[in-house]
């Protein structure tokens, strides 16, 4: 038997063969980056793991930039946007067994009763797009906005539902939308991140920070979470004892350490590395001076319901205003409490959503008024949902309850859509008479993201990255762009 010495031994581990191997997986490896880099998705030859500076889009953009505000577990659209009247003389009565066959549901078993809407709806607007009661404010700007009521998604549980709507996979590690958009087109803003993550509600939401995870793609491009209460930014600010200038010096150092590491090995990710460093650098000056919402007069914090220190949503919209003057790319609103199962008050159709839509709405239909006063709507793609629809019955761990709520339904569900190149006042979709299926214009998950691509002048079959030996990209194989909400 040959003897190996501790020095062969060492010679022997993983690092050591990539390193010193350039013909074997070490080389394609790099080879591989390499090819990336040359040749990006978005057909840019800017380097990839920057994120300072806008690229070209492929062609023309209606938008520039997009809020998106996720109401986390997926608000109860039969509710608010896509009145039934049939379903409302039905309430009561047993669910029909030909829209049971075949389907499961998160909490429901046998037979459910039919749940008719306890909201009243009203038409809003020239172009009369339905509302109800429970939304006091968004009314007023209805012709603001495209709806779309024929959305559908393969996925009834949260957790892949939301990683399916933002990343295009039910399962972890893809690219989330932001981190696709900030490759695609950068950022025009080198001081701030070009992709921001925003939470209220009290939690994080069940996809948990894949929502804003960059996945594949280099870590450059994963959303950067900030806060409205405390530091905007967790561990941006200096220690104490460290002076600006001893931090522009210990970066200057890491900074040759990874220089150094990439010229011998080559990964993409070093390069990442060093990118970080110094947009955290940049952003310990203009970071505090964005998120610093108390600089806004109090009228218009009085506007939105904003108060300077605490963490809401409404401080949340306010910053995605200042964030998207300051051409911060793509700004995600995440609001926990969406989850209307009619298990405790909070969670129920009348007063529990009554609620919840008036702690929304209020700062939503300020930050549409607040970029349209300011010249940012047309260039500002703003969308409102969830991850999915809510059942025309009620749960089942709730049926013989007071507190009314729906269990969770993949097959129909309402987003909203106002700005950046989308038609005003239009309703798009239409569902059947108890809001069981889609009987116009359906919108899957995937021609949603073409289409928001679309707005940003990307073409979601060329907006491509390399993984695992194969092209990857956000609609997966599939998406079609919805041309007829376009304006």
């Amino acid at each position: 038997m040959t003897d190996f010495n501790n020095d062969r031994i060492g010679c022997g581990t993983r690092r050591h063969f990539l390193q010193t191997s350039p013909l074997a997986l070490g080389g394609v490896f790099l080879a591989s980056q390499l090819a990336q880099a040359a040749n990006p998705g978005n057909g840019n030859s800017q380097d990839e793991t920057q994120t300072s500076g806008a690229r070209q889009p492929h062609f023309e953009p209606k938008a520039r930039n997009v809020v998106y505000i996720h109401l986390v577990g997926a608000p109860p659209t039969l509710d608010l946007f896509d009145p039934k009247p049939e379903l409302n003389r039905l309430d009561g009565q047993d669910c029909p067994a030909s829209f049971l066959e075949g389907k499961r549901f998160a909490f429901t078993t046998g037979v459910p009763k039919l749940l008719g809407s306890p909201r009243k709806f009203a038409q809003h607007g020239s172009s009369g797009l339905w509302m109800s009661d429970a939304l006091p404010r968004l009314p007023g700007i209805a012709d603001e906005f495209c709806m779309v009521r024929s959305m559908y998604t393969d996925e009834f549980n949260h957790a892949p539902a939301q990683l399916f709507l933002l990343s295009g996979s039910p399962r972890s590690g893809r690219p989330s939308m932001g981190s696709w958009v900030t490759y695609g087109l950068g950022s025009e803003n080198e001081n701030l991140p070009g992709f921001v993550a925003l939470i209220s509600g009290g939690t994080t939401l069940d996809a948990g920070k894949n929502a804003w995870g960059s996945g594949f793609l280099p870590s450059v491009y994963q959303g950067v979470q900030c806060r409205s209460k405390g530091d905007p930014i967790l561990y941006v600010n200096d220690p104490p004892g460290m002076s600006r200038k001893l931090r522009r010096r210990t970066i200057d150092a890491i900074n040759e350490m990874n220089q150094l590491q990439h010229q011998e090995l080559g990964s993409p990710e070093t390069l990442t590395r060093i990118a970080q460093y110094e947009l955290a650098y940049r952003m310990q000056i203009a970071a505090p001076e964005v998120m610093d919402i108390s600089k806004e007069s109090q009228a218009t914090l009085d506007e939105y319901g904003a108060v300077p220190g605490e963490a809401s949503f409404s401080n949340n919209c306010l910053l995605a205003r200042r964030l998207i003057e300051n051409d911060v790319r793509f700004v995600q609103l995440f609001d926990w409490g969406w989850d209307f199962h009619g298990t405790n008050a909070s969670e129920g159709l009348t007063d529990g959503l009554g609620n919840r839509c008036a702690a929304m709405d209020r700062p939503v239909v300020s930050l549409i008024n607040d970029l349209k006063q300011r010249g940012l709507l047309d260039q500002t793609l703003v969308i409102i949902g969830g991850e999915f629809g809510r059942t025309p019955f009620r749960e089942g761990r709730t049926a013989k309850s007071d507190i009314l709520g729906r269990d969770h339904y993949p097959d129909c569900f309402t987003m909203l859509m106002a700005g950046g190149g989308v038609k005003r006042g239009l309703t798009y979709g239409e569902t059947d008479e108890l809001g069981f299926s889609i009987l116009k214009n359906p919108v899957h998950v995937h021609d949603f993201q073409a289409t928001i691509l679309h707005l940003l002048g990307l073409e979601h079959t060329r907006l491509t990255y390399r993984h695992q030996g194969r092209d990857y990209r956000l609609t997966d194989v599939h998406g079609k762009v919805v041309h007829d909400i376009i304006a």
